[in-house]
């Protein structure tokens, strides 16, 4: 099943990312630990992970694609942490590589190897049930061989961040926006990580 991934616009240091394709770097992987999922008007409780994207190009409507502090604008993506052969996760990550895995690849992936990754996403405006605005992350798809050169490719901003539940960096987590924050709270993992940390 797929995990919602809209972000919304909140104020304008963090204004909606435009559709269409942009060139982007993956400079975070938030692991969220287990989360609460209504689906098909079942509960479930999966294991999500996000991945977290910073934009480098100018857009196709030709705007400069930075926040009003003059950082570049990011958006990111959410999944089941599963690589089955029908998840999310899997399917963005073999478009992104413009490949399948073989079975080699498959058994010895670490989701952490596309940190600071470098690819072309394909952005979609819309507006949820409340009239609310939002943009997400469609597809998540291969850069030239030119960009793949590291002379041809612009300079990364934020940081490389990973983030694990069950063993936090706890600088990193304060770093975090309040809403992320919240929502990695509410995981059993990191509920336990707090109930081991006052024992």
């Amino acid at each position: 099943m797929d995990v919602s991934s809209k972000e919304y616009c909140h104020d304008e240091e963090r204004p909606l990312v435009p559709p269409g394709i942009h060139l982007a770097r993956c400079y975070g992987i938030i692991n969220l630990g287990t989360q609460k999922t209504t689906h098909l008007g079942g509960i479930k409780h999966l294991n999500e992970v996000m991945l977290q994207f910073e934009l480098h190009d100018v857009g196709e409507a030709g705007g400069q694609l930075f926040t009003a502090n003059g950082k570049p604008m990011s958006i990111s993506k959410s999944f089941t942490l599963s690589l089955a052969e029908k998840a999310t996760l899997r399917k963005d990550i073999q478009t992104w590589h413009g490949r399948k895995f073989t079975p080699d690849e498959l058994r010895g992936f670490q989701l952490k190897s596309v940190l600071g990754e470098w690819a072309l996403i394909s952005v979609t405006n819309g507006m949820d049930q409340n009239g609310q605005d939002f943009a997400s992350i469609a597809a998540i798809r291969p850069v030239s061989p030119q960009v793949r050169q590291a002379a041809a490719r612009p300079a990364g901003h934020n940081k490389l961040q990973f983030f694990v539940c069950e063993d936090p960096d706890i600088e990193l987590f304060d770093s975090f926006s309040e809403s992320l924050k919240e929502k990695i709270r509410k995981s059993p993992e990191w509920q336990m990580y707090i109930s081991e940390r006052h024992t």
